[in-house]
C-alpha cells in the first residue's frame, strides 16, 4: 500500500494482505493529512473578481429635482412661512390653467409642501424602466405620510432630465400627539416611492473601448493588483492582463466578445491581499484591527487611580416659629481609589490578529481605554500598522 505525502489524496492499494490494526493506522493517518491540507485553505480568503472589482465605465449617476406633494392631512407648508412653496404652487397652478396670481395672499392651504426628490440611475437603464426615488420636504411640513408626489422631472449634473417621477409615498412612520407628550417614530418628513421614476434618457456606456476593459479594485493593493492578472492571464492565456497601477488592472479583449469576458473574469477567484492597519472611531469606541497587524515587545501600564467626587445638596427647614429661612447647603465627597490588581503588562511580538487581541484583553481596559493604548504604542514604535483615528 502507498501513500503521497502530499494533499494530492491517495494512491491505489493493495488492501488484502494487510491487518485490520495497520488498515486502522492508516485511516488515521490520511484522517491527519486530510485535515491539515483542510487548515491550509480554511483560512485562505477567495473570493470572487467581480466582488472586489469594479468595471471602468460601468457607473450610477445622481438624479434630483424640485417638486410638490400634495393631498397631506393637514401637515403640510405654511404658505406664508415658506415663500417658495407658494410661488411653486402658483407657477404649477398657473401651468394647469387656473390663474389665482391676483388673489395669492388668500392661498393659506395646509396639504401641500415642497420637496426635493432624489434617484439613482443604475447602469444600462434603458427607457421606459423604473427606479425609486426618495422624497424629502424642505420647508416646514410636519409630515409627508399620506402625500402624493406630483410629476417632477431629474436632472443629473449635466443639466438634462433622465427621469420623471410622480406616485404615492411611504414613509414608514407615524406621530402620536397629546396634550402632554408626542411620540414620533421614523422620519415622517421623508418618504421612498418604489419605481416612482420612468428613465428617459440613456446614459450611454462605452466598455471596451479599443478593445481594452479596466478593472478597478475597490481597495487599491498592488499585491492583489497582481494576483488578478496573474489570475486571468492564466485562464486567458499570457499577455491578456498587466497591473497599470495598484487600482486598475488593463484586460487585452483581443476579440472577444466583451459579455463573455467579463462574465469569464468575473467567476475566477483570488485571495485578496489586505494591509495592516487598525481603524479607530473615538465618537463610539470601535476599534478595528486587520489581520496582518504585528506588534513589537512593548510593556504597558494602565492608569489605575480613580478619583470620584460626589456632590449632595441638603435642604435645611428652620424650625416651625423660629424665624429662620430655608437655605441649600452643598455636601461634597471625594473617594480616591487605586486598583492594584492593574500592573504593568508585556505585549510579546504578536504573530497573529488573536494574539495581539489576547494580550491587549488580558491588561483588563476596555474599548475607550484601548484606544489610548493604540495611540501610544503607535507612538512608540511598536505598532506595526497604519492607524487611522477618525
Amino acid at each position: 500500500m502507498f501513500l503521497k505525502s502530499r494533499c494530492g489524496g491517495l494512491s491505489q492499494w493493495t488492501w488484502r494482505r494487510w491487518p485490520i490494526r495497520r488498515y486502522a493506522m492508516m485511516i488515521a493517518i490520511g484522517s491527519v493529512l486530510f485535515g491539515s491540507c483542510w487548515d491550509r485553505t480554511a483560512h485562505a480568503s477567495v473570493v470572487r473578481i467581480k466582488d472586489i472589482v469594479d468595471y471602468e465605465g460601468v457607473r450610477d449617476n445622481q438624479l434630483v429635482g424640485y417638486g410638490l406633494v400634495a393631498g397631506l392631512n393637514g401637515t403640510g407648508d405654511r404658505l406664508t412661512n415658506t415663500l417658495f412653496t407658494r410661488e411653486t404652487l402658483i407657477g404649477m397652478l398657473n401651468r394647469l390653467g387656473v390663474n389665482i396670481r391676483d388673489k395669492a395672499i388668500q392661498l393659506q392651504t395646509h396639504n401641500t409642501a415642497a420637496v426635493m426628490v432624489t434617484a439613482t440611475l443604475p447602469p444600462f437603464a434603458h427607457g421606459g424602466s423604473r427606479i425609486d426615488v426618495t422624497v424629502s420636504a424642505v420647508g416646514d411640513a410636519q409630515s409627508l405620510t399620506g402625500g402624493t408626489l406630483i410629476v417632477t422631472p431629474l436632472q443629473a449634473a449635466d443639466g438634462e432630465v433622465y427621469a420623471v417621477a410622480q406616485g404615492s409615498l411611504v414613509t414608514n412612520a407615524f406621530t402620536a400627539q397629546g396634550p402632554g407628550a408626542t411620540a414620533t417614530r421614523n422620519v415622517p418628513t421623508s418618504g421612498h416611492i418604489a419605481n416612482g421614476a420612468v428613465v428617459e434618457r440613456e446614459v450611454p456606456v462605452l466598455l471596451g473601448a479599443g478593445g481594452i476593459i479596466h478593472l478597478a479594485l475597490k481597495n487599491s493593493n498592488y499585491t492583489t493588483a497582481v494576483r488578478i492578472a496573474d489570475v486571468i492571464n492564466r485562464h486567458m492565456g499570457r499577455g491578456t492582463a498587466r497591473v497599470d497601477d495598484p487600482r486598475t488592472v488593463a484586460v487585452n479583449l483581443a476579440g472577444r466578445n466583451v459579455s463573455e469576458a467579463l462574465y469569464e473574469i468575473g467567476d475566477l477567484t483570488v485571495t485578496p491581499d489586505t494591509m495592516a492597519k487598525v481603524i479607530v472611531d473615538e465618537a463610539a469606541g470601535t476599534i478595528v484591527i486587520g489581520e496582518n497587524v504585528r506588534i513589537t515587545t512593548v510593556a504597558i501600564a494602565q492608569g489605575n487611580l480613580t478619583v470620584q467626587v460626589t456632590n449632595t445638596p441638603e435642604v435645611v427647614q428652620p424650625n416651625a416659629f423660629g424665624g429662620g429661612q430655608t437655605a441649600v447647603v452643598p455636601r461634597t465627597q471625594i473617594n480616591a481609589t487605586t486598583d492594584r490588581e492593574h500592573k504593568m503588562g508585556i505585549l510579546s511580538d504578536g504573530p497573529s490578529l488573536s494574539n495581539l487581541v489576547t494580550g491587549l484583553n488580558a491588561l483588563g481596559v476596555g474599548p475607550r481605554d484601548m484606544i489610548s493604548i493604540l495611540q501610544a504604542i503607535k507612538a512608540d514604535g511598536a505598532l506595526q500598522a497604519e492607524l487611522e483615528v477618525r
